[in-house]
C-alpha cells in the first residue's frame, strides 16, 4: 500500500445534550499531537451537522463522543446520513459509556472502533491510523 502523504483528517463531536467535552478534547489535541488535522464541532451537534462538516471538511474519520446514553439514537442516524451521502469511506469511531450488550449492534451500523473510560490516548490513535483508508477508496 502506498504511503499517505497527507496527514488523516478527523472530525471530533459531541452529539446530543451532552454537557461535557473534556473528554473530547483531550482525544483532539491526542490526535493532534499524533500529526492529525483535527476539527472539533463543539457541543450538542445534530447528525445532520456532523455528516455535513465531515463531508464539507473532507475527513477521513469521524469520531464521535456520546456520555448521554443515546449512542444507539444518534449512531444509526449519523452512519445512514454517511450512506445517504456516499460517504461510507469515512471511518467512524465513538467514544464514551457505551454499554458492553450495545456494542455488537453500533458496530453492525458501522462502527470501527469503541472506546470506552480508561483507552489509552495511543490505542486510539493507533486504531485510527491502522484504519483509515487511503483517499478515494470505498468500502
Amino acid at each position: 500500500m502506498a504511503e499517505r502523504t497527507t496527514p488523516i483528517r478527523v472530525l471530533v463531536a459531541k452529539p446530543g445534550l451532552d454537557g461535557h467535552d473534556r473528554g473530547a478534547k483531550v482525544i483532539a489535541r491526542a490526535l493532534r499531537d499524533a500529526g492529525m488535522e483535527v476539527i472539533y464541532t463543539g457541543l450538542r451537534q445534530t447528525p445532520e451537522m456532523i455528516v455535513n462538516a465531515a463531508i464539507q471538511e473532507d475527513v477521513d474519520c469521524i469520531g464521535l463522543s456520546i456520555l448521554s446514553g443515546a449512542h444507539n439514537a444518534i449512531v444509526p442516524r449519523v452512519t445512514a446520513l454517511l450512506r445517504e451521502r456516499s460517504a461510507t469511506d469515512i471511518l467512524v469511531v465513538l467514544g464514551g459509556t457505551i454499554p458492553e450488550q450495545d456494542i455488537p449492534a453500533l458496530k453492525e451500523n458501522g462502527v470501527a472502533g469503541i472506546f470506552g473510560p480508561g483507552t489509552s490516548l495511543e490505542a486510539v490513535v493507533r486504531f485510527i491510523r491502522d484504519n483509515v483508508q487511503p483517499r478515494g477508496v470505498s468500502v
